[in-house]
């Protein structure tokens, strides 16, 4: 016989070349064959439900890395509580209307725009948003992301114009539950209509929403300007016979035609400096800072006082008793008056002089305190960022973009004399989101939705302390903004979005800001067409294809969308009504997903168990959501919140094409694989930022190698295995299986702790050592002789394969959700093994997590291995300095002494038998005496390892150094052990 035919090697066409860019694709193609989904969903029926809600992405653009982290974490949650035993169901949306489309369509659309109705409008926004819902399913899809793809297919297969396999915020609907939701804070008395100073985009020429705030440096004068004020000794006597001004600081200039006042702080300490025959007033813990901007030596303190002192507070307040001269005065009305001194909380120390230009029109803070002395809400600018003719005295102004307008701003003031000092500042300053261009901030008349009215902001924090919120400091983040955020403008000043369903009172409207229709009839009215038609309805009539042509007057629209019986609240007459033509916040549209998705179906119960996006949703989604949620149901539309951060490159900067850092994640799926991206995802915290670089991908693509050679051992030492007929039963097991199996059931609980706590960098380094450690460089090592040299059916060998079939249908499992691809690769050879005809309908991922493989732990068995381990590994130290001394070749050329610290450690020792030496992987082991110039432990103290050459000849077919080899004249090249395991394997062929 030809010995080597006795050799048991190892034999599989799971190859070690994963050749995934070619591989996925094939995959991904049988999945859908065999509606993969839908068999999980079969598997699941009946389980607790486990609900995820999908927080939007915008039909905009390509899929980019972060989106695909985003997305591939989601289906990890998704993956992974399915195999949890729970019915995990995911309902992909896109996110449709708004800026960043209609910006898009306006550049495609140039000049054409401006003679186009909204209509037409819209239209080409809708073509774009499908377009692109299109191109990122079939992305997402790639990267092996879930959901109902037979379901999504025919539903685009007849253009449903409202989906179940995937939701977007046009379906007719979605946009009927918008309307619901603005009908609950409109008939609950929540929203006003008011002049406020929100974030306006010149460029967009609409408001914006906080979280369509970006903020970048840009610089911008920064200057100091001296505002005279009257009579002040009849409130500071000794300003007597001087000039006083105050001195207020400013980094933007163009904001100072728009001053009413200037806002001191009552309690904070002021001081009135000689300045030649004139007295300026700062705060006196600015006055250092101020003077060494200013280039003031020294100066001469002329009177000390308590910013109310002046000011005065109640009936005591100066009013326009102390006349301040404003920088600018309207033409008319109460901007053309002189301003006054006035006193708010908002002013600090940080920064400035304590005397803070205040310009209602302009700024939050000067909103607020103008509220409470009466200011008027004075804006001299117009849509387009430009200062309106009718609203500015001086000419050079007039039509002058406000930014462009700083330089004359300073020249001017400084020609007259009231330009104290100017510099350069650089400075972080809000842009738009979409455009890039700095935004202003500006008072427009919008619609808003009180934070206080009906005790929205204080139920919203109730609910925030209610909710699991993952990081911890997610809490307090969101709480913060709640705190402490404006009422909400919920308006937008473009085509594309949801209406708001706004009535107002033509007759009444201007004098009477509530003169508007509140009725529910109306809100219900609108959704019920809305639902049957989406809401171009709101701006025509459907033809008989379903297409809407424009209304040809207010009195149709009136009559087709306001019920009979709804009048103004104020005249009780309908004929004035008139239905205003603005869009809703698309924060507050996709805040209402949670109501348009779920509790429709007792597969999607409300609320949601997560929702899990970007840290930056705590001021997006989270929040719109959480407020809608609440003023709808009074509690928070999610159970537990989980954020991620960002990704960057290797040096910290955010990803764009512009700075050639950007990663393609379907160019790295179709150039590495998908799970080289989804590794990734896993390996890496992602509650912070992520780095990415080549490395990155190079790093993880060796990580997936090992853990494919990992199976690719196993499977080759299973292909004639039954897991049937050929198992052997735990307790028969041989110690070291039995040990192999206690560590698969250590790692399962691990790991499946990782998965329910959403710690998938656990799971990744988790099943990264089992493979590279645990198994490759211990157990793999030591069972090679047991495997390849025993008889194929010897006991022994069969009790390996046991374990070696309990670890790849294990850890197969265990690494479904991440490695979804691969899993379902090794997975179909583990079927063939089963007995069952691979690749037809059967996926891992309709499966379970591995139940427990053994009864009942056993520590003993597991402390025991882990002190052999040790042992090992410093036997493995001087067999490695053997190595490079040329003592030895391989460690089988080697016979050991080991000379223990104590008898306790030597009757361990023994307590292994002859396998010994085939634990170590050597020919040989002694226990005695190490002599002098053997290997001293330095970990474990006492312990001496001698290395020598093992006496004998070498076996030819298990390549131990015995002295038995050629004992039998059969075969004289081999040793006894291998004699009587190769006389077996011949009678067990002639049996």
């Amino acid at each position: 016989m030809d010995l080597k035919s006795t050799i048991s090697l190892p034999k599989t066409s799971f190859k070690m070349k994963a050749n995934l860019p070619q591989k996925e694709p094939q995959t991904l193609e049988w999945w859908e064959s065999i509606n993969v989904y839908g068999k999980i969903r079969e598997a699941h029926a009946g389980d607790p439900t486990f609900v995820f809600h999908d927080g939007p992405p915008y039909a905009n653009g390509n899929i980019h890395l972060g989106q695909a982290l985003n997305k591939t974490l989601k289906d990890f949650v998704v993956k992974s509580r399915s195999m949890m035993g729970r019915d995990a169901r995911y309902v992909p949306g896109w996110d449709c209307h708004g800026l960043p489309i209609e910006h898009r369509v306006d550049k495609e659309l140039g000049a054409k725009k401006a003679g186009m109705h909204p209509l037409q409008v819209r239209e080409r926004c809708r073509r774009y948003a499908l377009k692109f819902i299109k191109v990122q399913r079939k992305e997402f899809r790639r990267l092996g992301v879930f959901w109902d793809w037979t379901l999504d297919a025919e539903e685009e297969k007849h253009d449903a114009p409202n989906r179940t396999a995937i939701y977007r915020t046009l379906d007719r609907s979605y946009e009927a539950e918008v309307i619901r939701q603005m009908g609950r804070f409109f008939t609950n008395g929540s929203i006003y209509h008011g002049v406020k100073p929100v974030h306006w985009c010149w460029s967009c020429k609409t408001a914006l929403a906080e979280a369509e705030v970006e903020h970048a440096d840009r610089t911008d004068p920064s200057i100091y300007v001296r505002l005279p004020v009257a009579n002040t000794a009849s409130r500071i006597p000794e300003l007597d016979g001087l000039n006083v001004a105050v001195l207020i600081w400013t980094t933007t200039p163009w904001t100072l035609p728009a001053n009413l006042a200037v806002a001191l702080h009552a309690q904070l300490d002021y001081v009135a400096v000689r300045r030649g025959d004139a007295a300026w007033i700062v705060a006196e813990g600015l006055l250092a800072a101020v003077s060494d901007a200013c280039g003031w030596d020294e100066p001469e303190v002329l009177a000390r006082f308590k910013g109310a002192q002046l000011v005065g507070e109640g009936d005591d307040w100066v009013g326009e008793a102390l006349p301040v001269d404003r920088p600018y005065l309207a033409p008319s009305g109460a901007a053309a008056r002189p301003g006054v001194l006035i006193l708010g909380n908002h002013v600090t120390l940080e920064a400035g002089t304590g005397c803070v230009h205040t310009a209602p029109g302009h700024g939050a803070d000067d909103f607020n305190v103008g509220q409470r002395y009466g200011l008027d809400v004075f804006n001299p600018v117009d849509d387009a960022g430009r200062f309106a003719a009718d609203k500015v005295n001086e000419e050079w102004l007039a039509g002058e973009f406000v930014l462009d307008a700083n330089q004359a701003i300073l020249a001017d003031l400084d020609k007259r004399g009231w330009l104290v000092h100017s510099a350069d500042c650089r400075h972080s300053y809000p842009h738009c989101w979409r455009c890039k261009n700095p935004v202003l901030f500006r008072s427009t008349p919008q619609w808003f939705v009180s934070m206080d009215a009906t005790g929205l902001r204080q139920k919203a924090l109730e609910q925030i302390r209610k909710t699991h919120w993952t990081p911890s400091f997610g809490e307090a983040r969101i709480a913060q903004m709640i705190e402490t955020r404006p009422d909400w403008c919920i308006s937008r000043q473009r085509s594309w979005g949801v209406p708001v369903p706004i009535a107002v009172c033509g007759a009444c409207f201007d004098e009477h800001d509530d003169a508007f229709v509140r009725d529910e009839a109306l809100f219900a009215h609108i959704a019920r067409i809305f639902g049957q038609e989406g809401s171009n309805a709101w701006y025509g009539v459907p033809n008989k294809d379903g297409e809407h042509r424009p209304y040809t007057s207010d009195a149709e629209r009136r009559e087709r969308l306001i019920p009979a019986g709804v009048v103004c609240p104020r005249c009780h007459t309908r004929d004035h009504l008139v239905l205003q033509d603005h869009i809703v916040d698309v924060w507050f549209e996709s805040g209402a997903s949670h109501g348009a998705v779920l509790g429709h179906d007792e597969g999607l119960p409300w609320p949601a168990d997560l929702y899990l996006e970007g840290h930056d949703q705590y001021r997006g989604w989270f929040h719109s959501s959480l407020l809608v949620a609440v003023n709808d149901r009074e509690r928070a539309p999610y159970r537990a919140v989980l954020t991620h951060g960002f990704t960057v490159d290797s040096d910290g900067r955010k990803m764009s094409k512009s700075l050639g850092n950007y990663v393609s994640p379907l160019e790295l799926a179709d150039k590495r694989g998908a799970e080289i991206l989804r590794l990734w995802v896993s390996m890496v915290d992602f509650l912070e930022d992520m780095r990415v670089s080549e490395e990155t991908w190079d790093r993880n693509a060796e990580t997936y190698r090992k853990v494919r050679n990992t199976f690719r051992y196993l499977l080759g030492n299973l292909h004639e295995f039954d897991p049937v007929a050929d198992r052997v039963p735990y307790a028969e097991m041989e110690e070291i299986d039995r040990w192999a199996v206690q560590q698969l059931e250590q790692l399962r609980q691990r790991l499946l702790q990782a998965y329910d706590r959403y710690q998938y960098h656990f799971v990744y380094h988790g099943l990264h050592h089992f493979a590279t450690v645990t198994l490759s460089s211990f157990y793999f090592d030591i069972l090679k002789d047991r495997l390849y040299t025993f008889p194929a059916k010897s006991p022994a060998r069969r009790s390996a394969q046991t374990a070696l079939w309990l670890l790849a249908d294990g850890l197969c499992r265990l690494m479904a959700p991440i490695l979804c691809f691969t899993a379902e690769e090794i997975w179909q050879r583990l079927e063939a093994l089963r007995g069952n005809e691979p690749w037809t309908t059967h996926s891992v991922h309709a499966t379970n997590f591995p139940e427990s493989p053994v009864e009942q732990p056993d520590r003993a068995l597991l402390d025991r291995w882990e002190r052999l381990g040790q042992i090992r590994a410093e036997v493995n130290k001087a067999l490695e300095l053997a190595r490079a001394a040329k003592t030895i070749g391989t460690s089988l050329e080697a016979c050991v002494t080991l000379e223990t610290p104590d008898d306790d450690t030597a009757e361990f020792l023994r307590s292994f038998g002859d396998g010994l030496r085939f634990l170590l992987i050597t020919s040989g082991v002694e226990l005695g005496a190490a002599g002098e110039g053997a290997f001293r432990s330095e970990t474990i103290e006492g312990l001496v390892v001698n290395v020598r050459r093992a006496a004998g000849d070498k076996c030819e077919r298990c390549w131990h150094y015995t002295e038995d080899v050629g004992g039998d004249g059969t075969w004289p090249t081999i040793c006894a052990r291998c004699v009587e395991n190769v006389r077996t394997i011949i009678e067990q062929e002639r049996a």
